[in-house]
């Protein structure tokens, strides 16, 4: 079943395009089913092309999703148009008595900063609290999983002293997880951070699980059952030019960048970039929409009111 966006929405077009299912909202108010609802807490500075990768990846789900798209109620980005904010965009004080089946936090560039110097950690962290009352599962996605650990956890992130660029390959560390079912014992996921969490800290941790992992870029995935949380370090949901349009500004803009590790044939960026993720992509968003249809309630008033904790 389709993913319901307004028809206006610019994914809107582009996802029709590629034959990912989406059914505008009037369309789908005639349709005798309760939607999942699921938010975009959206923190990347290009807005547009983060909503249509995550849109892409929870689209492709037989079930009907409502998406909302949120952003922080007192920060305002300078890179999207105050025009698209206001038309798409709900600030969190605006939603904050909503419920939702599942949330998206999404990274930001802002790696090297402590956490407590972000201009919006304050409200952030309510966003965190205001999770385990108003959502069922959140999903936090590069720097955002690292906020949530950090803050739910203590775990610490750390700066690397290079930048780890390119296409990694992971293990498969838990395959009975329900978020693994169809996954490979080994494959590849897109990384583009200057810090990395550790291992050791995670194990210290108590409760958390890490379901995949990378001898050369450390933990990927980490399950937190207690906060019906994921945290994901990585970037499965990257386009397969992404990591091209990243090292195409460093270099024009002359800042130090190696060439992204087995991402280029033969790491020749003269050639086109190869998705060897898609796939699995796809696997993780659909397994996890899958868990919330069912485990979530069905009276999304309850949920946050009584245990709704995911499997496991």
């Amino acid at each position: 079943m389709p993913l319901k966006l307004p028809s206006d929405l610019p994914a809107f077009d582009v996802l029709s395009r590629e034959g990912v299912m989406v059914m505008a909202e009037k369309q789908a108010e005639h349709q005798d089913i309760r939607p999942l609802r699921i938010g975009l807490l959206n923190l990347m500075p290009k807005k547009i092309a983060t909503e249509t990768q995550f849109a892409r990846l929870i689209g492709a789900s037989p079930l009907q999703i409502e998406l909302t798209l949120i952003r922080m109620s007192e920060h305002e980005t300078k890179t999207t148009s105050a025009e698209h904010m206001e038309s798409f965009y709900h600030p969190f004080r605006e939603v904050k008595d909503w419920k939702f089946d599942g949330l998206i936090i999404t990274g930001a560039p802002i790696e090297h900063l402590p956490f407590e110097d972000v201009t919006y950690w304050e409200e952030l962290t309510q966003i965190f609290d205001w999770t385990q009352t108003n959502v069922h599962s959140t999903f936090g996605v590069c720097w955002g999983g690292m906020a949530m650990i950090n803050y739910f956890h203590g775990v610490q992130k750390h700066i690397l002293d290079h930048k780890a660029f390119g296409c990694f390959r992971h293990t498969n560390l838990d395959p009975a997880s329900p978020y693994l079912r169809g996954f490979s014992d080994e494959f590849v996921i897109p990384v583009s951070r200057w810090t990395e969490m550790r291992q050791p800290e995670i194990d210290a941790a108590n409760g958390l699980r890490t379901l995949l992992g990378s001898d050369e870029v450390g933990p990927c995935l980490v399950e937190d059952p207690k906060r019906r949380a994921l945290y994901i370090f990585n970037h499965f949901e990257y386009d397969s030019g992404t990591l091209k349009e990243e090292y195409d500004r460093d270099v024009a803009n002359g800042t130090a960048i190696n060439v992204p590790r087995n991402y280029y044939p033969g790491d020749d960026p003269s050639k086109k970039p190869q998705n060897r993720w898609r796939s699995h992509a796809h696997l993780l968003y659909g397994n996890w929409i899958s868990e919330l249809y069912l485990t979530t309630p069905f009276d999304m008033a309850e949920i946050g009111s009584k245990s709704t904790d995911l499997r496991g």
